[in-house]
């Protein structure tokens, strides 16, 4: 359910696309994946001679990720199941990453690893985590400066309801964490380019390709960003029908809304800027 600051817009973007924070939804899942490829199979109490493999990623754990004594590693399973847990959830943000990049390259079975990974980008996906396991390493996908991007076309088209209404509706498509609408938040970035060309051509009936021909009167575009957009919407227009019903859903996911989220952001503050300097008002 979309909260009343999501709504609202009151909640910053970068607290939707998880930066700097991991919250309980995306702990728990992560937890979860580990649970699923390494834990649940230890319930034997003398587990270090019952599953060799969990035996020598605890050894690596303790050695080089908590540089700790060896010998401290209790033999109890259920002890040593405890310690990590407390560790894992009383840690920070960065911390989490820092321990499932570890264990994914330390546990000594490649298919339970590869299993993980794939599992644990579901869950980094579906939570809006702006990081993805790439070749083992956790990356950041999701900058700073496009949820700068993102947050700054929010604030500044807020007096313009045609643009603020879908920009927001597109971040809301876009973060839906249970069903989550590419297409259509695809359709809604657009659209608010098209509405600030509008009202910048002054003709709320005008195509992106026609608005951006009386922008250029009144303003000097620079060629290839004007072509890039021509081109973007093109796009939204093609046969992966993001603009017509099919029967089939077109092949959309994250990454592709995720880049005209913000590339219809940038456009929109470049035009609000644009527009500024040559002295034009809105209505």
């Amino acid at each position: 359910m979309e909260l009343f600051s999501q709504r609202k817009g009151l909640k910053p973007v970068k607290k939707i696309i998880q930066v700097d924070d991991i919250d309980d939804d995306l702990r728990n899942g992560l937890w979860n994946a580990l649970s699923i490829f390494y834990w649940n199979g230890m319930k034997n109490q003398n587990w270090l001679s019952y599953h060799q493999s969990i035996h020598i990623l605890f050894e690596f754990l303790w050695q080089d990720f908590f540089k700790r004594p060896i010998d401290t590693l209790n033999d109890t399973w259920s002890v040593t199941y405890r310690s990590i847990r407390e560790y894992y959830f009383n840690c920070s943000w960065f911390e989490v990453y820092d321990f499932i990049e570890f264990i994914a390259n330390s546990y000594p079975n490649e298919s339970s690893n590869r299993g993980f990974i794939k599992f644990s980008n579901n869950i980094l996906e579906r939570e809006l985590s702006a990081y993805r396991f790439i070749d083992g390493k956790i990356t950041q996908i999701t900058t700073k400066e496009e949820i700068d991007e993102i947050e700054e076309a929010l604030e500044t088209a807020k007096p313009l309801k045609p643009v603020f209404h879908h920009l927001k509706s597109a971040l809301n498509l876009f973060a839906d964490r249970k069903f989550p609408d590419y297409r259509n938040s695809i359709k809604e970035s657009i659209s608010a380019v098209e509405a600030i060309c509008n009202l910048i051509a002054k003709n709320t009936k005008a195509t992106l390709g026609q608005a951006l021909k009386e922008i250029e009167k009144k303003m000097t575009l620079h060629p290839a960003l004007k072509k890039a957009f021509d081109s973007l919407y093109g796009y939204t227009s093609d046969a992966e029908g993001i603009r017509h019903a099919l029967l089939d859903e077109p092949t959309l996911d994250f990454e592709d809304a995720k880049f005209m989220l913000v590339s219809c952001s940038g456009f929109i503050n470049y035009l609000l800027a644009k527009s500024s300097k040559a002295g034009i008002k809105f209505d």
